[in-house]
């Protein structure tokens, strides 16, 4: 695969444009490698350096990936992602399977980080977290806080549900789409 580098602005509009669709964030520890569906964040500038970031439920096992490996890549399809992908990363949890071997995803190693991208979700952010927050919903206002942070939706449930996001701030240490070389598919 080649890495084709891109920049901060085409980093953003691509996100921003794919976000709403699904797109993947993974995280690794150990042995153990995990991509979630996120459908929020922001591509932008923090303490002078480019950032994304990213929002993740307490009770997320990507979480657990997180706090004890400090890196992600966010992952983002060209053209519409796979529905099946999306279904899978989203609705199922890695503590239980392994989701990219049930979707048919590939990894391929990542450059400046320890996490891998994923060849059918060629756009790719590594990413360091320099800053984490847990959000307090009790500063949403209502109608948000009622909508996304129900009280009777056990943590386990994979739509909006009780537990709080923590915010990561992933510095952007490398950018770039995987393109197959010649004779690859």
């Amino acid at each position: 695969m080649i890495r084709r580098k891109l920049s901060l602005s085409e980093c953003a509009a691509l996100a921003a444009e794919t976000l709403p669709k699904g797109i993947l964030l993974t995280s690794a520890a150990g042995d153990k490698v995990n991509s979630m569906v996120i459908g929020w964040g922001t591509v932008g500038v923090n303490w002078g350096r480019p950032v994304f970031a990213a929002y993740v439920r307490t009770g997320r096992f990507t979480r657990d990936l997180l706090d004890q490996n400090p890196e992600f890549t966010v992952n983002i399809p060209l053209g519409d992602p796979d529905k099946d992908a999306i279904a899978v990363c989203g609705g199922k949890s890695g503590r239980d399977m392994d989701k990219l071997a049930a979707c048919g995803l590939h990894t391929v190693p990542g450059e400046s980080v320890t996490v891998p991208a994923i060849r059918e979700f060629p756009v790719t952010m590594e990413c360091k977290i320099i800053y984490r927050q847990v959000q307090d919903p009790g500063l949403l206002p209502e109608e948000l806080a009622s909508r996304y942070y129900p009280q009777e939706k056990e943590s386990s449930f994979s739509g909006s549900n009780r537990d709080a996001h923590v915010t990561y701030f992933g510095e952007i240490v490398n950018a770039y789409v995987l393109e197959p070389e010649a004779g690859e598919n």
